[in-house]
């Protein structure tokens, strides 16, 4: 399961809370992996990408941090806010899939070759269907391989797609911060959990 925490546009106290709260994560669940985060160089994160076994889905929601603000001693506010969103990424295209190979007569220049040996080469990846054919050659080997260059091109061109639509998708949970009924409530600076 990926996870992300994410202070959203809120000031550096929320910033805080998030590497405060994946400290506190941390602890509880001995099996996270830290995947990304961004930081301001002063131990506090925007947002933090994480990895685990453990089914965390209980805490998508808000966060509260009740605590008065460190870097601004005579301010008012002492509730602060973080985000946690479960990221449900598309998977990408296994590239070693299954590959099913044919061979055709093709037409055009090459001569008698072309007209008497099967020449032509197509490809279908068996995992999506995807087609690519070459004829360019006048040999089936070359073909193959022309065939394969193109099939491991078009792969990669969707398995792009998919992890830029991924990204995309964490942005936008980093943006969509909910303040108000939080899932779990921490107090104080030393992060202790009231609810």
């Amino acid at each position: 399961m990926k996870i992300q925490l994410s202070s959203g546009l809120g000031p550096k106290e929320c910033r805080l809370a998030v590497a405060k709260l994946f400290d506190s994560l941390s602890k509880e669940y001995k099996d996270i992996k830290f995947i990304s985060g961004r930081t301001d160089g002063n131990d506090c994160y925007s947002s933090v990408i994480f990895e685990t076994d453990n089914d965390l889905s209980s805490l998508e929601g808000t966060i509260e941090w009740i605590c008065k603000s460190p870097y601004r001693p005579h301010h008012k506010r002492k509730n602060w806010f973080v985000d946690v969103s479960v990221i449900r990424d598309e998977e990408t295209i296994d590239e070693s899939g299954e590959i099913k190979f044919e061979r055709f007569h093709c037409g055009g220049n090459g001569g008698q070759n072309v007209n008497k040996v099967e020449t032509g080469v197509r490809l279908i990846h068996i995992p999506t269907g995807i087609t690519v054919t070459s004829t360019e050659e006048r040999n089936q080997l070359q073909n193959r391989r022309k065939a394969l260059d193109k099939l491991n091109k078009r792969l990669e061109e969707i398995n792009y797609k998919i992890e830029s639509k991924n990204k995309n998708n964490a942005w936008r949970e980093h943006t969509k911060i909910v303040r108000g009924n939080p899932v779990r409530i921490y107090e104080g600076m030393n992060f202790a959990r009231k609810m």
